[in-house]
C-alpha cells in the first residue's frame, strides 16, 4: 500500500505559548533527538535528489521522499516515502561502501530535537515541535494518508493550522537541508561515516 506524508511547516516564534496551544487541543506522544545524515550525488550544487540515514539507537533506517507537486495545495506540500531498514553495522557500512562506488557522498548532517503531539479529534495528526540544530524552531503538521485521503487530510492541518491561530502567511515550507546548505553547515565531525572509518582505522 502506497501511503503519503501529507505536512506543512511554520517558523515558531514563542515555542511556550505554541505548547500550551498545542496540548488544549492534542496529547503529548514523545520527545526524541534524531541525527539524520543525508546523501547525494558528489557536486556542488544543492541536489535536486538526496536520501538519509537516521540511526534510531538500534537501527538504522533509509529513507527518501518523492514530491507529488499536483497535490500541493494551501501551503500544504505531499510527499510519497520509502523507508527500508539496517540492522546492523556490517550492512549499513556495506551500504554506504557501495553508494560511494556509485559516486554519493554524505553530504549534510540534521540533528533535530523533537516533540509529538497526537491531535485528539484525529490521532493520525500529528503536531511537532521541532528544534533543528543551526536553523532554528519550527512547528511541523503532518497525516499520513492513503492517496483517497489527502483531502480529508488537507482539512484537518487546516483545521489544527486554524485552531493553533496559524495563518496560511505563517507557513515556510523551505526545507531544513537547504537552510542548512545555504548556512554553509555539514556537522561532518557528526557524519555516520566517521564511525566505520575509526573501525577500519583500528584494524
Amino acid at each position: 500500500m502506497v501511503w503519503l506524508e501529507v505536512e506543512t511547516k511554520s517558523k515558531v516564534e514563542n515555542a511556550t505559548a505554541l505548547r500550551k496551544k498545542i496540548l488544549a487541543i492534542a496529547e503529548h506522544e514523545k520527545t526524541e533527538s534524531r541525527g539524520d545524515d543525508y546523501f547525494r550525488m558528489t557536486g556542488s550544487k544543492y541536489p535536486k535528489k538526496a536520501f538519509r540515514i537516521r540511526f534510531d539507537g538500534k537501527k538504522y533506517k533509509v529513507n527518501f521522499k518523492k514530491h507529488i507537486n499536483k497535490l500541493y495545495s494551501d501551503g500544504i506540500v505531499v510527499k510519497e516515502e520509502y523507508e527500508f531498514t539496517l540492522t546492523d553495522i556490517p550492512h549499513i557500512d556495506n551500504f554506504v561502501a557501495l553508494l560511494e562506488d556509485m559516486g554519493f557522498e554524505e553530504w549534510v548532517k540534521k540533528r533535530k530535537h523533537t516533540e509529538s503531539y497526537l491531535y485528539k479529534k484525529d490521532k493520525r495528526a500529528v503536531i511537532e515541535i521541532n528544534h533543528v540544530e543551526h536553523v532554528g524552531t519550527y512547528m511541523e503538521i503532518e497525516y499520513l494518508s492513503k492517496p483517497s485521503e489527502v483531502p480529508k487530510a488537507k482539512k484537518v492541518i487546516l483545521k489544527i493550522m486554524n485552531e493553533l491561530g496559524v495563518k496560511k502567511s505563517d507557513i515556510d515550507n523551505v526545507g531544513y537541508t537547504r537552510r542548512l546548505f545555504d548556512k554553509g553547515i555539514k556537522d561532518k565531525k557528526y557524519f555516520i561515516t566517521n564511525k566505520f572509518k575509526k573501525k577500519e582505522s583500528l584494524k
